[in-house]
């Protein structure tokens, strides 16, 4: 029997925003009335592909060591409770839960990212999700579905309102000074609240953003920092429903508001944030990753591997490669990497990666292992590698903010040079729908068996015939192995 989807109201199903032409007002509206169908066919599959993808990424992630460290550690404060935790066998509090499962799915740089506002989407969404599905005693899967895609959507137009990846520029962590929204959203819409409640769902998700990019070079912390913002979700959907109000106006407030203070001085754009609500759809822009890394070094280690490919050559052959790089770009990924160096942050330095691929001719889990990391023929090579920023490219627009032109000399005295993400306008090329099955299917082929596989593949993409979303639960509880192991 299908579970009756469950519907919280501590307000009359009526009642709107404080003002319903704002920005903030007009995007609870438009959250508060989203129907299935109003999405399009098309961006519903892609949101069913973008999950799986998150999944698979938890699978491989959840009992990555510094994954059970974390366990360990908030378990032991929080003691037990009866949400699942992905690939552990074990339960947790509901709020422990979002953290860990969002800290699971960032666990080794695999999982999607908006090329534009960068955030992770499915590791602030998912999490929030699946606790919220378990609070309320199950929903089905046509609902959750939405709810997802109400989460997907949200995050990257509070993302623009800051001008997207600058936020990395300016050093902080983007995703999660953007997810908490995109958590609160999802949440919300599978708790089934009205406008105005999505007004306080939003107001209490934007005071708790936060996350510095340092913690890109060592920490630990970086793989929890989406985990954090799904918490936050979690909890500002749920303190909604329950009638605590939350910051009004949010994005508006001129004092305190959320982008008047994480936009302080870069006159943050407002009128992003409810832009084209219905007509443009952000989650088909996620781009999926073929790496084992952040989102600026894609484009440069695809490029090595391709002259690999098409010239025939071995990293032997390599004089030095030149890379000239955007702002974003070259703050994220432009340091000077040192030994000891962990594995988050040769997942963040573009040297090591363009070095390793090079090298080795992948970029996947083997390369960025710790045995890998400390390999002399790696920092040798790394030698070879310069990145500068260039600063012509911060003047080309949104699209250019992760430009990065690479200039490769050969042995042989020849050299070539190539433009990666053109600054006029050309995008990563997205993975399709069929890889991203591949994908999934590559990487949680070590971790679970192929009938858990085949059974977790097919009740995501067909999630809206699922009756009970926590039947997907179910399947995801059980333990998986180490996938560095």
């Amino acid at each position: 029997m299908r579970v009756a989807d469950q519907v919280e109201h501590t307000v009359n199903e009526t009642a709107g925003p404080t003002d319903p032409q704002g920005p903030t007002g007009a995007l609870a509206s438009w959250l508060a009335g989203l129907q299935a169908g109003d999405i399009p066919p098309a961006v519903s599959e892609r949101a069913k592909h973008l999950t799986l993808d998150g999944i698979g990424c938890a699978l491989v992630g959840a009992q990555l060591p510094w994954s059970t460290r974390a366990v360990d550690s908030v378990c032991e404060m929080e003691g037990s409770g009866a949400s699942v935790l992905i690939g552990r066998g074990r339960s947790a509090p509901a709020p422990a839960a979002a953290l860990l499962n969002g800290t699971f799915i960032q666990g080794f740089e695999l999982d999607d990212f908006h090329p534009l506002a960068p955030l992770h989407a499915a590791s602030v969404v998912l999490p929030s999700l699946f606790a919220t599905t378990e609070l309320l005693g199950g929903v089905s899967g046509e609902r959750f579905l939405l709810a997802a895609i109400a989460g997907y959507e949200v995050g990257p137009r509070v993302g623009l309102a800051l001008h997207g990846s600058e936020m990395l520029t300016r050093g902080w962590h983007s995703g999660a000074v953007f997810g908490t929204h995109a958590s609160a959203a999802a949440a919300a819409k599978l708790r089934g609240l009205d406008a105005s409640q999505f007004e306080d769902a939003l107001g209490l998700a934007a005071t708790q953003s936060g996350g510095l990019m340092a913690a890109q070079f060592e920490a630990m912390s970086k793989r929890m920092h989406h985990g954090f913002a799904a918490r936050a979700g979690l909890y500002a959907a749920a303190l909604a429903a329950s009638g605590y109000t939350g910051i009004k106006r949010v994005f508006e407030r001129e004092y305190g508001g959320f982008l008047s203070t994480f936009g302080e001085g870069h006159a943050p754009d407002a009128s992003q944030i409810a832009a084209e609500l219905g007509a443009r759809w952000e989650t088909p822009r996620y781009v999926i990753k073929p790496f084992s890394a952040m989102g600026a070094l894609l484009a440069p280690i695809g490029a090595m591997l391709d002259i690999r490919t098409r010239r025939g050559v071995t990293a032997d052959d390599i004089e030095a490669i030149e890379l000239e790089c955007a702002s974003a770009a070259f703050h994220h990924g432009g340091w000077q990497a040192e030994r000891p160096l962990t594995p988050i942050g040769a997942q963040m330095n573009m040297a090591y990666a363009v070095a390793v691929a090079a090298l080795d001719g992948a970029a996947l889990m083997q390369q960025f292992s710790p045995a890998r990391i400390d390999a002399d023929d790696v920092w040798a090579f790394m030698r070879k590698i310069t990145v500068t920023h260039d600063a012509s490219f911060d003047q080309d627009g949104p699209l250019a903010r992760g430009a990065v032109r690479m200039r490769v000399t050969f042995s042989d005295g020849s050299h070539e040079q190539m433009l990666l993400r053109h600054p006029r306008g050309e995008p990563l090329e997205p993975m399709t729908n069929e890889a991203i099955v591949a994908k999934f299917r590559a990487l949680t082929g070590g971790v679970i068996d192929t009938a858990r596989q085949k059974q977790i593949e097919s009740m995501v993409l067909n999630l809206e015939r699922l009756d009970d979303a926590r039947e997907l639960l179910a399947l995801l509880a059980q333990p998986v192995a180490n996938a560095l192991a």
